[in-house]
Formats: C-alpha cells, sequence, structure tokens
C-alpha cells in the first residue's frame, strides 16, 4: 500500500495488538473469475513463523476455499477511522490552506495460504477462536456447551485457512504531518464521537501528558 514515511508502523508489536483488537479481516485472492474477497473472523498465532501465523475458517459452500490452496493472499485489517474536517484545525483560523481527510488505522498482511480440511484442525481452531472472543464475559460459552454431534455436524460445514505472513505493514494516517496545533485541535474535535481515533491522535501526535 501507498506508504509515506510519517504514516508507517514498523513495529510487530503494534501490528499484531491491532490484529488482536479488530480481528475481523478481509481476505483477498484470486479466483477463476477474479478477484474475490471476503470479510472473516481471524485468530492469531502471535508466535508462529517470522511475522506471526493467520487462522480462519470459510463456510464449504464458499468458493473462495477451491483452489487457495498454495496461493498468495492479502488480509486486510482496519483499525479506528473517521472523516477530519478541516474545521479541526488552527491552520484554518491561520492562513485557511487546509482540506477535509480521513485518518485511519490500517494492517495488511500477505502470505500463501493453506487449506486445512480436516476436523482436528477445525475442532481446535473454532475452540480457540470462541475462548478467545468469550474470555471478557462472566460465563463464557465453551463449544463443548453445544452437543458432540451437532457441532460435528457444524464442522463439516466449514473449511479452514491457515497463511503464515510472509509480509506485514502498517499504516497509521493519524493526523502526524500536520502542526502540534493542528495535532491537538483534531484530538480534541474527535474526543467525544470518535474517542478511540482521538486516544491515537494524541499518542502518535506527542500530545498525552
Amino acid at each position: 500500500m501507498y506508504q509515506p514515511a510519517h504514516h508507517r508502523e514498523d513495529r510487530l508489536e503494534v501490528q499484531h495488538d491491532l490484529i488482536e483488537m479488530h480481528p475481523f479481516g478481509l481476505l483477498i485472492s484470486t479466483g477463476t473469475d477474479g478477484l474475490l474477497a471476503n470479510g472473516l473472523p481471524f485468530l492469531l498465532q502471535r508466535r508462529e513463523g517470522e511475522f506471526g501465523r493467520l487462522q480462519v475458517h470459510l463456510a464449504r459452500a464458499n468458493p473462495q476455499w477451491r483452489g487457495l490452496h498454495g496461493q498468495d493472499v492479502l488480509v486486510v485489517f482496519q483499525g479506528p477511522l473517521t472523516y477530519v474536517t478541516p474545521a479541526f484545525y488552527e491552520t484554518k483560523r491561520e492562513t485557511g490552506k487546509v482540506v477535509p481527510t480521513w485518518n485511519y488505522v490500517m494492517v495488511q498482511a500477505r502470505g500463501t495460504a493453506q487449506v486445512r480440511d480436516d476436523q482436528a484442525w477445525l475442532d481446535t481452531q473454532i475452540a480457540a477462536l470462541t475462548d478467545r472472543h468469550e474470555a471478557a464475559r462472566a460465563e463464557p460459552w465453551e463449544v463443548s456447551d453445544a452437543p458432540r454431534p451437532y457441532i460435528e455436524s457444524q464442522l463439516r460445514g466449514i473449511v479452514g485457512i491457515e497463511i503464515d505472513i510472509r509480509q506485514i505493514e502498517g499504516k497509521w494516517k493519524v493526523s502526524q504531518n500536520r502542526p502540534e496545533a493542528d495535532r491537538a485541535g483534531v484530538a480534541q474535535g474527535l474526543a467525544e464521537a470518535h474517542p478511540d481515533m482521538a486516544a491515537v491522535v494524541r499518542r502518535y501526535g506527542n500530545l498525552e501528558d
């Protein structure tokens, strides 16, 4: 992706944190009729390989998995994003030489897809994915709470995909290129409606106390 130097985020742990906080990624691959893209909930294995490993499953009826084995794919993860009005900028009041923009946080991961079409792998992936997202609940739901024959019937309807990340890029376009007064204005302007982005602007804009 297009990467101005001041928007790059090359720290792997920060990229991984974004994936885990926003795990619903867009899997992009090539099919017989051209490009295919599906939004899917991914599970990240941080310590596998050089840059981590992504695991996911999709419906067996979804044609994307056919022909996917051994194919290079792209997975896009999107964090906070929002429109930024020029009204937030001190520069607007000083010179008027400003235009609107978007702030956003994004990670793109590339690797070779491997199809995992066996029940043991799917069992493990489903349990790990469920545990990951149920962990914060007072009484977490577990896969074993459902009747085993029912779970087995559900497993027959899905296919697993595993991607060892070969290349990963992070882009944090969060007003770093603006003067300090403009960065402060953006953080203040977004504080109520978009607190997540406001926090990122403060952090990357060196505005935190």
